[in-house]
């Protein structure tokens, strides 16, 4: 692993999660109580002893970049470990990144400083554990040029992913970018491979295949619809890792791409057996901890409050309050009388007196006046905030209601 250099695509608008994402960059909005989205691909590199690590930033990148270097100071520069932030800085010309692939090719410079001898390539906006030493036992194995890792799912949601083709060896044979009609795993008619948007290439093959793909001028410059279909059409051996075969006890990932996926991956926390397990000792996930006080609960009245199935961080002051199957984030004040279900509460939000909340995610630092109803009366909702496909409502940062 310390023959690896990583590098973490955080640079994206995220305009589907709007408006979670109009004052920061998607890897940097807030999840599951205490962390950030990208807390998890670098808890992933950490727990996998990879050692060396590019994050790449665009958009909104100043939280991000203040996350990083508050929470994630943990290797020695003295050992030649670091976890460096790198803004788009326009070395080859004067786009930004156009694409995935081009987001690395425009950084090759770093590449060729360090001469690893393979690259692994990571979103930052997914939720998911991975054991990247196996992806690298895999791909040695194969003697494989690149391995993309991938997740099955149903060949109905084929809709919503890039789907690679594979035979019966798991070579990769094609990939289609959200097919109506996919190619399905040979072994199992009703399954197709997801792509992860997760990267192993070995160096001296990525340097000229970013190189080739940089002179198309009809290219997306996209390591699924390019670089892939590319490296097929010569033959290389590109390889498919099944992620869920392979780690069978945490198989859970998530892309947040959307609203609703970042809802669901909130509510997939909850309950007695979430899907997503936060609690793992031997994979454990870091973070930036805030000094917050513990969370403090008491009773106002004749009525005590109740909290089940819920996730509360610190510094919360909870009155006799109700909060079902719900995230609470750090810092948060409920008064008495309040009823919380099904939603995401992030840092500093307060809440009045009797409110209501349930089905919506309330953004930090907004106050919430007594007898307030959210997630009750979808036209009404909807006329003072944001709604997702599904209905869930989103108030937005600061929003004054």
């Amino acid at each position: 692993m310390r023959d690896a250099l990583t590098f973490i695509l955080a640079g994206g608008k995220g305009e589907r999660l709007d408006p979670l994402t109009r004052d920061r960059a998607k890897p940097a909005v807030p999840f599951g109580g205490i962390y950030r989205i990208v807390d998890f691909s670098l808890s992933n590199c950490v727990n996998s002893g990879l050692r060396r690590i590019f994050l790449l930033t665009q958009y909104k990148s100043f939280s991000l970049q203040r996350h990083i270097l508050e929470g994630w100071n943990i290797y020695s520069n003295q050992l030649g470990e670091f976890i460096d932030v790198v803004p788009a800085q326009q070395r080859i010309s004067s786009d930004w990144y156009r694409g995935t692939a081009d987001a690395i090719y425009q950084n090759l410079n770093m590449v060729g400083d360090y001469d690893p001898k393979r690259v692994l390539i990571l979103a930052g906006d997914h939720v998911y554990k991975m054991d990247y030493r196996r992806l690298m036992e895999f791909h040695l194995s194969k003697g494989a040029d690149m391995s993309v890792a991938c997740i099955t799912m149903p060949k109905n949601d084929s809709i919503h992913f890039g789907v690679v083709e594979v035979n019966k060896q798991n070579m990769v044979i094609g990939f289609q970018e959200k097919p109506e009609k996919p190619k399905t795993i040979p072994s199992s008619p009703g399954e197709i491979f997801g792509s992860m948007g997760i990267y192993l290439f070995n160096t001296d093959i990525l340097k000229k295949e970013l190189v080739a793909d940089a002179s198309k001028i009809d290219s997306d410059h996209d390591f699924g619809k390019n670089i892939i279909p590319q490296m097929v059409a010569k033959k290389l051996k590109v390889y498919a890792y099944d992620f869920a075969r392979e780690n069978e006890a945490s198989s859970y990932w998530r892309d947040i791409g959307t609203r609703d996926s970042y809802y669901q991956a909130n509510m997939d926390l909850c309950g007695a057996k979430p899907k997503f397990n936060l609690y793992d000792k031997a994979w454990p996930l870091r973070t930036y901890h805030h000094h917050y006080p513990p969370l403090r609960v008491y009773t106002t009245g004749k009525t005590s409050g109740t909290i089940v199935d819920s996730l509360v961080a610190g510094g919360c002051v909870l009155e006799s309050c109700h909060i079902d199957h719900s995230v609470v984030s750090n810092n948060v004040m409920i008064r008495d009388g309040v009823m919380i279900k099904n939603s995401v509460i992030m840092d500093s939000v307060t809440i009045g007196k009797g409110a209501h909340i349930q089905g919506a995610i309330i953004d930090k630092d907004v106050d919430i006046p007594a007898g307030t109803k959210i997630g009750f009366d979808p036209a009404l909702d909807r006329q003072r905030f944001v709604l997702t496909t599904s209905g869930i409502a989103i108030v937005a940062k600061k929003t004054s209601i």
